[in-house]
């Protein structure tokens, strides 16, 4: 057993620590609505169609050929398919269609080169977008070139791209993250990570679209279990941590 995962036994047998469950971690890290019992979801209008948007968090393992709307398979395993799953339960009426384009390993300018087929060219009237993890690993582990700034340049030129084809597009960014504790992860990413996590704030006030503070989220869910519970790598979501996840986006748009 881990030291990590030793001591945090410890705190919860002596009363330091206490668990909760994944609801009740998210409510204490984001605002709940005036009317809690609310799941009407008003930014999403009956037959609209929502595309989430990302890397490997968002991609989760789906298939890649057919890409079906509201189609298991097409979402993988992630936090995008317990969304996606929860709002069509819970708004048969809306008709919604949802899709899953997330592509394992893409950083903002990889999104930019498929964005025709991938986004516009399915018009969604909301576009949820968690980008950011894969410009700062892959520039830490050389092999991209990018930087902070080339992220911020990137993300405003496709936004304004996006939003010049679809006008009334309306946007969720969700904010990259990474745990400390992990295989992958430790306290030398935290601060750089940062401005990358800035410069998405940064782009959702810009663009006033909804903000998910899934980082927010995560470091209030390691004061309940260790961080390994939650992703084992820092940056890829355990199956609790999907969950977790997906109940943070839904309460962010909720």
């Amino acid at each position: 057993m881990s030291i990590s995962r030793r001591n945090f036994f410890k705190k919860a047998t002596t009363g330091t620590a206490a668990f909760l469950s994944i609801p009740a971690i998210v409510s204490a890290s984001i605002a709940t609505p005036k009317d809690e019992k609310s799941k009407s979801f008003p930014l999403l209008k009956k037959g609209n169609t929502l595309l989430f948007q990302g890397d490997s968090i968002t991609d989760s393992g789906r298939e890649k050929t057919k890409e079906l709307p509201n189609n298991p398979k097409s979402f993988g395993s992630g936090y995008a398919f317990l969304a996606a799953s929860e709002l069509l339960q819970e708004l048969p009426e809306k008709q919604l269609t949802i899709y899953n384009r997330g592509i394992s390993g893409n950083k903002v300018y990889q999104l930019a080169d498929r964005w025709e087929k991938d986004c516009l060219g399915l018009k969604p009237d909301v576009l949820s977008i968690l980008i950011g993890i894969n410009d700062y690993w892959h520039m830490r582990n050389e092999k991209y070139d990018g930087t902070v700034e080339i992220y911020e340049k990137d993300f405003r030129a496709l936004l304004n791209r996006t939003k010049k084809a679809l006008p009334g597009l309306k946007l969720v960014i969700c904010e990259p993250f990474a745990v400390t504790g992990t295989s992958a992860v430790d306290e030398s990413w935290m601060e750089p990570v940062s401005a990358y996590q800035r410069a998405a704030k940064k782009m959702a006030g810009e663009f006033d679209a909804i903000w998910v503070p899934f980082q927010k989220v995560f470091d209030e869910a390691v004061k309940h279990a260790p961080p390994t519970y939650w992703t084992g790598d820092g940056v890829h979501p355990s199956m609790a941590g999907a969950q977790l996840m997906a109940e943070a986006w839904l309460k962010a748009v909720q």
